[in-house]
């Protein structure tokens, strides 16, 4: 699985104003603290006014420290454009992002061909927004999909994000998110790869249980066939936990429950498939956990308590 560092997002107040100020050596920093991340994603918003060209000089500082794998992050089409065009070495860079709306498709669709790059579509449309369900992401994803393969793209260059909502605004989102990526990865052929930015499933929680339930609900995903994550790449437990799945080999104790949970989701069953320590406080918050995620408890700031 491909793992993409959000740590260069300009919703930070500390990375906008590094953005803004174009301060080499803090933004320099943040790209080696990403160093042990596939790609890097380097999301600024709009970048209009003193963001303006921003895209292009962080890319360039990317390079500079020896990293050529990036993910470019607007929505301004034209700042996407000038910094895919600028980048000396071209590793299958992500586009990110588009939705339906067939103006930005058709010029975004035409931009990853001719860099031969990734592109991610939102299985959201410009008229519409995001479909309260699975079938109806699932029907825009289809829709993007036509239109990508009829200008020529491969299926294999297209990821599709289910977009994940936060557990605290709407709890019912977390499964309508999991039923997408596995409804994606069995409906396409030839296939399509998937992708989430993770963090949004936390956004609003208690910062002590960011990690827990990033953690959880990346494990589901990888399960429901996830293909790559953008995520925290200060967060070591759950890198590890990543490259564990793919091995399938458990290190911890932990692991024989995070590898049945994979499963769980893999094989369309319930809880009572899964076999735990209840001894093990670690263990039972991260079934709690489960539990919130699919909707069988309600999630309150409290529910992981022991």
């Amino acid at each position: 699985m491909i793992l993409i560092g959000e740590n260069i997002h300009v919703i930070s107040k500390k990375v906008r104003e590094a953005l803004q100020n174009r301060d080499e050596i803090f933004v320099k920093n943040l790209i080696n603290f990403q160093k042990k991340m596939d790609y890097i994603d380097l999301n600024v918003g709009p970048a209009k006014g003193d963001l303006a060209g921003v895209l292009g000089w962080v890319s360039g500082l990317v390079e500079s420290e020896n990293f050529s794998k990036i993910s470019l992050d607007t929505t301004n089409f034209f700042e996407m454009k000038n910094a895919v065009s600028n980048l000396e070495k071209n590793e299958k860079v992500f586009l990110n992002s588009v939705g339906f709306d067939e103006e930005k498709l058709d010029l975004m669709t035409d931009l990853a061909l001719e860099n031969n790059s990734n592109l991610v579509a939102l299985t959201m449309s410009k008229n519409s927004g995001i479909p309260k369900t699975s079938d109806g992401r699932l029907e825009i994803a289809f829709q993007i999909y036509e239109k990508c393969l009829e200008k020529g793209m491969e299926s294999e260059s297209i990821y599709f994000d289910p977009l994940v909502l936060p557990l605290k605004v709407d709890q019912s989102q977390a499964v309508e998110a999991l039923n997408t990526l596995k409804m994606i990865k069995e409906s396409f052929d030839p296939p399509v790869r998937t992708i989430i930015g993770l963090s949004n499933i936390s956004n609003g929680v208690p910062t002590d249980l960011r990690p827990l339930i990033n953690r959880v609900f990346g494990v589901m995903a990888f399960g429901a066939g996830l293909d790559a994550v953008i995520m925290d790449a200060g967060d070591e437990e759950l890198i590890r936990v990543f490259r564990m799945l793919e091995k399938s080999s458990p290190e911890k104790d932990i692991d024989n429950l995070y590898l049945q949970i994979a499963k769980m989701i893999e094989n369309f069953e319930g809880l009572d498939a899964i076999n735990y320590d209840d001894l093990d406080v670690e263990q039972v918050r991260v079934f709690k956990t489960c539990e919130v995620l699919l909707g069988e408890k309600i999630y309150s700031d409290s529910f992981a308590q022991v």
